[in-house]
């Protein structure tokens, strides 16, 4: 069994083949796509996917790039769009500190309102995060230490997705309820520290997932990646911690359905 837990199957990238990427992953045994936001219109267009397909599920949030230009008004229509029973979590909110395209500031008030939100709807986040772990985890123990809901006490407050930080960052994300996802990047041959995660952060802590149309694994790197292409990951992973594929798929799949409350059980699906 295999989950795409991070797709943005939303994009333009998809519009003309959307219906075959989603069959691909179904053919190989993809039983969900957590679909996400980057900001208002494309959490929209996530939600109306998951209102069109049964195993997508979509989340719904501002990406740190996109927060020079969030309003209050923005963050009302957000917090509206997050109750819907589709929606499964909030994000990718974060922190991205490697492209100088928006002031710090801005992205710390758009990252802490979505905080607060996912608090208050008691929904998990996807967080982003680049080049700024010091920070984001410094926000995050501040954010987690005033928690009084019930998630906090079952280690699912979110993930950090497209993990980027040391096996130590890592291992302090996960001590503060959070799960670590790993993307095609495993499979880079300059990945070292992927590759580290890969092996040595506990299996019922990590996710997997594409980041499609992003990151596409080897030996697909540089072009468009789609769902289908998380069994490569789920095979590098394996291979890395001396696991059969489908151990490591399906492990990380109830992680996934656990983290993100998903209606799904884990089966014998056939995995690539």
């Amino acid at each position: 069994m295999l989950i795409d837990s991070h797709a943005h199957l939303q994009l333009p990238e998809f519009d003309q083949d959307r219906d075959a990427v989603l069959q691909r992953a179904r053919e190989i045994g993809v039983r969900a796509v957590v679909n996400i936001g980057i900001d208002l219109p494309t959490s929209r267009a996530s939600l109306d996917l998951a209102h069109r397909e049964p195993d997508v599920f979509a989340s719904v949030g501002i990406h740190p790039n996109a927060g020079t230009t969030v309003t209050p008004e923005d963050l009302t229509a957000l917090a509206a769009l997050a109750t819907d029973a589709r929606v499964v979590a909030i994000g990718e909110a974060g922190l991205d500190y490697y492209r100088d395209r928006t002031p710090a500031d801005a992205q710390l008030a758009a990252c802490g309102a979505q905080l607060a939100l996912a608090d208050r709807l008691d929904l998990p986040l996807v967080i982003h995060c680049r080049e700024a772990h010091p920070e984001m985890l410094a926000l995050l123990a501040d954010w987690t230490g005033g928690l009084t809901r019930a998630a906090k006490h079952q280690g699912r407050l979110g993930v950090i997705h497209c993990f980027s930080g040391s096996v130590s960052q890592a291992r302090q994300y996960i001590d503060l309820g959070f799960y670590v996802s790993l993307t095609g990047t495993v499979t880079f041959p300059k990945a070292l520290d992927a590759v580290t995660v890969a092996r040595e952060v506990p299996l019922d802590r990590l996710l997997l997932e594409t980041d499609a149309p992003f990151l596409a694994p080897v030996p697909h790197r540089g072009r468009r990646n789609e769902p289908a292409r998380v069994a490569l990951v789920a095979a590098r992973v394996a291979l890395l911690r001396g696991l059969t594929t489908a151990a490591v798929a399906t492990a990380c799949a109830e992680n996934t359905i656990r983290l993100f409350r998903l209606p799904l059980k884990v089966g014998a699906d056939a995995v690539i």
